[in-house]
């Protein structure tokens, strides 16, 4: 068999375990539908309709990213640089609560050669997937069932009537219950959206959302399309950001919006309140050395990495200490690191750079909008009930 047709046999097999995978993980957030039940034995109650259930959710979801990979593509393609169709990634949602899938990638089987040809194929995705991820919204909003239908899920709400979350959401009565409390966050599109297309009574609370497929999928789109677009590296946005501003400009923003992001991950990692000093004796070293580790690709001289990380560290230490409620979202942490180390932070330069035309300025500074609008400070709050010993 040719390796052209071994490549196209795992492209196809990698999108057929993905969507089951987002199909498995739909059913389980929307309806509780699970297909493995204590140590990963088969749930016998789990049934074909189970499963359909969950295609609300990975339909959209997968469209969203098909659209995104292929928006790549097509632009490759225009430009005759050469790449793969997209390799879509599962991910399980037997082992931890999952949306099924860490999302799609292409990959470039030659240099690109221009800052325009960055730009152009860079821009494409996150514009593709942001128009459906729009259109699902939409209709997810428009579409959204009475206030009754949380009852489906839960109809231990219905005795506390319409102001249920008054009690349910609160601190002991989650606590009492031995409740996980999930939120999800929000955007400034998405909110605009909820408030123009749907009815206000409709819109369900953020900690509800997994019951509301479309909504959930439109909403993880937008995150991924946000996260793509950051300004930084190899990414979408970083990409976009090189083509508008140039190498110096793209340098400047990336390093300033990087260290920005982890100083805003790390606000409260580190309380000055801790009252047993042996545990801040080895968390400040180790959260000043995972700084460092993080601007390693930054392009500083060791000196200056060093001076940044404990900087930022002192900064966070003494707002913990001013304003001990303001935390920042440690996820962003985790996602910092793999990003400085996969994607870089810094642009490689372009053999061929020519200013852009006015057409690519204007999408380019939309694609920095719906950045704006689609990215999420605290993309979801998971927090645990403490048990009693």
């Amino acid at each position: 068999m040719r390796k052209e047709h071994k490549t196209l046999l795992i492209q196809i097999l990698l999108f057929v375990l993905t969507f089951i995978t987002t199909t498995l993980a739909g059913a389980e957030w929307a309806y509780s539908k699970v297909i493995l039940v204590g140590n990963f034995e088969w749930n016998e109650t789990y049934t074909w309709s189970d499963f359909v259930s969950g295609m609300e959710f990975s339909v959209p979801f997968m469209l969203f990213l098909t659209a995104h990979e292929f928006g790549h593509y097509f632009t490759a393609m225009y430009h005759k640089v050469r790449a793969t169709l997209p390799y879509y990634i599962p991910f399980p949602t037997a082992i931890i609560p999952s949306i099924g899938s860490l999302g799609a990638l292409i990959r470039i089987k030659e240099r690109v050669r221009s800052n325009v040809q960055h730009f152009d194929i860079g821009l494409a995705g996150p514009l593709a997937g942001f128009v459906v991820a729009v259109i699902v919204l939409i209709y997810g909003f428009a579409t959204l069932p009475p206030p009754e239908h949380i009852y489906t899920f839960h109809p231990e709400y219905e005795a506390f009537g319409p102001n249920y979350a008054d009690t349910v959401y609160s601190p002991g009565y989650m606590q009492d219950k031995k409740l996980v409390d999930i939120k999800f966050g929000s955007n400034l599109l998405f909110n605009f959206l909820g408030n123009v297309v749907a009815e206000k009574e409709r819109i369900p609370n953020a900690r509800e959302l997994m019951h509301y497929p479309l909504l959930l999928a439109g909403f993880i789109a937008l995150f991924f399309t946000s996260m793509n677009l950051l300004p930084i590296g190899q990414l979408d946005g970083g990409h976009i950001t090189y083509g508008l501003f140039g190498s110096r400009g793209h340098r400047i923003i990336a390093t300033v919006f990087f260290m920005l992001l982890i100083f805003y991950a790390g606000l409260g990692i580190v309380s000055p309140y801790e009252k047993n000093i042996s545990t801040l004796g080895w968390q400040i070293p180790l959260t000043i050395a995972f700084y460092y580790f993080c601007f390693l690709t930054l392009g500083f001289h060791q000196r200056d990495r060093l001076m940044f990380a404990v900087v930022i560290f002192a900064a966070q230490f003494v707002i913990a200490w001013l304003y001990p409620a303001i935390k920042g979202y440690h996820g962003w942490l985790v996602f910092g690191f793999i990003v400085s180390r996969l994607a870089g932070i810094q642009h490689p330069p372009s053999e061929i750079e020519v200013p852009l035309d006015t057409k690519r300025v204007v999408l380019g500074w939309i694609a920095l909008i719906i950045f704006v609008v689609s990215f999420s400070l605290v993309p979801l709050e998971i927090m645990v009930p403490e048990i009693s010993q």
